[in-house]
């Protein structure tokens, strides 16, 4: 088998490792579980990639977002490494071809969202793979300690039990030492094996400005410092606006939320990382799986509800190891709004029940059945339907999801899909019966190869134009095909997909922890609590503010964010002392003066330095006050 470095060189063109990468690959090559640490942009997947390729068998990677796999498949096909993955969007029968081609194929990484770990049919087809190691992304989402807490994640120990001598390799960039435990103790490490870089980013400059008009304060970021720029806010509405505000500025602007077309949104997101457009005003939609090395500033105009998400999304600055910012723009009203959405975030138990019950309306799922059935989730439409607030929906939908009733995926788009479900002699005789139908099949057949044994990714407007006729008239034929059994054929669509990952039952007996629902609740307060501190301290340090809170406590100040700075500015050297006091000495030579024009009158010094060599003036009896309370030099 080739060596990690010439693997490593062959399909990534590096001649060296990253910090840290080389030391968690040859852990897992010892047949270690390991839990490896890395900063947004530490290159984590090829912490798994590596040591995959370095051995038999296949790769099971556990990733909670659909977009994130898809984007990793990609790239590893790119490079001529076979790759696959399986989500909630997908259907039972794409299912079952991609299962078996990891069972007799040769396969090297099968993603998985880990809801489908649950299902029968994919822990059968598991034991029957050569499987050489579990990498689980993301893996903060199996601690209930951590921000992000994905009950899915729970059932991902049950892997133990089928492959008891395959290594875990559990990756994550943010998590608190509570958190850091229990993931080792949720994943059954045999024993503790933690590789974690510094979350230190020297390079980063980070600074809270407290603002009234953010706005103004965004235009003077983006007219000093150069670069592309990211801007974080809370609601979609928001992004436009500001994008809007930007460009009225003639600064290059666009928005981005999850509410845009999958198009849409990834040509405004090559636009950005092209340098096409200078800066990008998103929600926190945006961000995940890009690596654009040289954003030089992120602003967060509202506050983020956790330092995790903070801290990742300030951390896709400077990635290029240059000077960058991260700036948090503050006021009293963002803590007040904060505070509120906390409440908004815990909605009512009887809501949770109220919408489970509406939800199994909607899709007409009866008590007893629905396990492990999908559908296409349109949140917009089901509140229209039902007269409820998405926002409420929402997080209804996710107290839910923790109690493990249903599983709901991020938005991602999903082109239609065909198969051919004939054999070749059947279809011929099909075609005969089905005249009308010979030149289409015939079409499909020569635009797309692979149709007798895979699902195919198809595209209706192509083949539109190619038969020169409306797409509506594709899609009718694809649909009669799809009745009469010729082809299964998947329509696209870019809905997130509600699962139900248990049987419906009434909504009475939805068992929902009142304990589990507080401790929740105090959790999220706690992290608010952590958020508006760090934005309310004046006097330590911003990097060592978050690093602390990540379990750092023994940092050295960084000397650039905005509260080191103000330090900086108030120590007085004596060279700095002996030019201020000659300065004021020259001006009350001429006439004594009040303190504000005196402090006011004193050039490219700091209004710190100066009210502090007067106040030592004053106490060593060079100055004094007169009748007027006005300053003047004291007479010997």
């Amino acid at each position: 088998m080739p060596t990690t470095h010439e693997i490593l060189k062959k399909y990534w063109g590096f001649t060296s490792f990253r910090p840290l990468q080389e030391e968690i690959i040859n852990s897992v090559l010892q047949g270690n579980d390991t839990l490896a640490l890395l900063p947004t942009g530490g290159g984590k997947s090829i912490c798994f990639q590596v040591p995959a390729l370095a051995k038999d068998g296949i790769c099971l990677v556990v990733s909670p977002l659909i977009a994130l796999m898809k984007d990793q498949v990609e790239n590893l096909t790119a490079k001529g490494i076979k790759a696959i993955s399986i989500n909630s969007s997908m259907h039972k029968r794409e299912i079952d071809i991609a299962l078996d081609n990891c069972v007799h194929g040769n396969i090297k990484f099968l993603y998985l969202s880990p809801e489908r770990l649950e299902s029968e049919i994919v822990k059968v087809r598991l034991q029957r793979m050569k499987i050489n190691l579990v990498a689980i992304d993301e893996s903060h989402c199996i601690s209930q300690w951590g921000y992000d807490f994905r009950p899915s994640y729970l059932k991902i120990a049950e892997l133990k039990e089928l492959f008891p001598d395959i290594p875990f390799l559990a990756l994550t960039a943010t998590a608190t030492k509570e958190v850091v435990i229990d993931i080792q103790e949720k994943l059954r490490f045999k024993k503790k094996n933690v590789f974690q870089i510094s979350y230190e980013r020297k390079n980063l400059a980070y600074a809270v400005l407290h603002e009234e008009d953010k706005l103004a304060r965004l235009i003077k970021i983006a007219n000093n410092i150069q670069g592309s720029g990211i801007v974080y806010v809370r609601n979609r509405r928001k992004t436009q606006n500001i994008a809007d505000y930007l460009k009225s500025h003639s600064i290059s602007a666009d928005y981005y939320h999850a509410g845009l077309d999958a198009k849409t949104r990834d040509n405004k997101q090559n636009n950005w990382i092209q340098n096409n457009t200078r800066i990008i005003v998103c929600t926190n939609a945006f961000g995940m799986g890009i690596d654009k090395p040289d954003v030089r500033f992120v602003v967060h105009i509202d506050l983020p509800d956790s330092l995790e998400a903070y801290f990742q999304e300030a951390g896709r600055a400077g990635r290029d190891g240059r000077k960058a910012y991260a700036v948090l723009l503050y006021n009293i009203a963002d803590k007040l709004e904060l505070e509120r959405s906390i409440e908004t975030n815990f909605p009512t138990i009887e809501e949770i029940k109220q919408t489970y019950q509406a939800v199994a309306n909607y899709y007409q799922v009866a008590t007893g059945a629905g396990m492990g059935v999908t559908f296409d989730f349109n949140i917009a439409a089901f509140c229209d339907n039902y007269k409820l607030q998405a926002i409420t929906v929402f997080n209804c939908l996710k107290f839910i999801e923790r109690e493990g009733y249903i599983s709901l995926s991020d938005s991602y788009f999903q082109p239609a899909r065909i198969k051919l479900e004939m054999n070749r002699e059947d279809l011929y005789k099909f075609q005969i019966t089905n005249e009308s139908y010979d030149v289409f099949i015939k079409l499909l057949l020569r635009s797309y190869s692979g149709l007798f044994d895979n699902f195919v990714k198809l595209n209706e407007y192509d083949l539109a134009k190619k038969a020169n006729t409306k797409v509506e008239n594709i899609i009718a034929r694809l649909n009669f095909l799809h009745q009469n059994k010729v082809i299964t054929y998947f329509q696209q669509t870019e809905l997130p997909q509600l699962t139900f990952t248990n049987e419906r039952i009434d909504a009475k007996e939805l068992k929902l922890s009142k304990e589990n629902f507080s401790l929740l609740k105090k959790r999220a307060m706690e992290r608010m609590e952590s958020v508006i501190n760090y934005a309310e301290s004046k006097h330590i340090c911003r990097s060592r503010l978050l690093l602390a809170y990540f379990g750092e406590t023994e940092s050295e100040p960084c000397n650039h964010c905005d509260v080191c700075l103000e330090e900086k500015r108030k120590i007085l050297h004596t060279d700095e002392y002996e030019k201020i006091s000659n300065q004021i000495k020259q001006l009350l030579a001429l006439h004594p003066l009040a303190l504000k024009p005196l402090v006011d009158s004193i050039i490219d010094i700091h209004e710190d330095k100066v009210i502090h060599t007067i106040q030592l003036m004053l106490d060593n009896k060079l100055l004094e006050y007169d009748d007027e309370n006005k300053l003047s030099l004291r007479k010997s």
